[in-house]
């Protein structure tokens, strides 16, 4: 897969503008109502990281990263700073902040996911790019060991365990997460006198699917 395990420079990726999309395909009825639909399971994300630059080193290393990346070709990581890890934003990560499953005795993987709820309903979203170091895995309430007890795969999200947990344990999670992403053009526009008026160049960049 065009995919580069790295990830857009944190601090050129904070302050930038962006969040989910959602697709509803929408028909309005002759009587008025409408049928609302969509064809996607999950949102997908967008960004400016433009707008992180502060300065003519940060467009430098953003140009850098550009080409690196040969445009569009290459995903990489990118640090959503209004959302990237399992517990509150306030908070800080532990073992217990997202049910990933329950045991059943047979399976031995589970895909770290992260459950957005309100008013009585929710969504779960896949957490394929969790940061490495930070992921802690628990069952019903006790910690559990890293490299004996479980491993998790960097690239896919996929918690792996050496024997199948006992049917109905509860398996909790707690981690950091990186976006999949892409730059969404494959030419950047810059300038020193429009940089050194205020102006800043639009790098758009989108979610991908891994």
């Amino acid at each position: 897969m065009n995919f580069h395990e790295v990830r857009f420079p944190a601090s050129l990726s904070f302050g930038s503008l962006g969040g989910p999309e959602r697709r509803t395909e929408v028909v309005t009825l002759a009587n008025g109502f409408e049928e609302r639909n969509t064809p996607w399971a999950h949102s997908r994300r967008r960004y400016d990281a433009g707008v992180g630059m502060r300065s003519l080193d940060d467009v430098e290393a953003m140009v850098a990263f550009f080409e690196a990346r040969q445009g569009q070709l290459y995903g990489f990581r990118w640090k959503d700073w209004s959302d990237f890890r399992s517990c509150k934003a306030s908070g800080d990560v532990t073992f217990e902040d997202q049910v990933i499953g329950r045991g059943n005795g047979v399976q031995t993987e589970w895909p770290l996911i992260k459950t957005y709820a309100s008013g009585g309903y929710d969504y779960a979203r896949p957490v394929k790019k969790p940061v490495s170091g930070t992921v802690l895995v628990g069952f019903d309430g006790i910690v559990l060991q890293e490299g004996v007890d479980w491993e998790i795969d960097l690239n896919t999200g996929v918690v792996s365990f050496g024997e199948a947990p006992d049917a109905g344990v509860e398996i909790t999670a707690g981690y950091e997460f990186d976006v999949p992403v892409r730059f969404a053009v494959d030419a950047i526009q810059t300038s020193v006198a429009s940089f050194q008026a205020g102006d800043v160049p639009s790098v758009p960049v989108v979610e991908v699917r891994v």
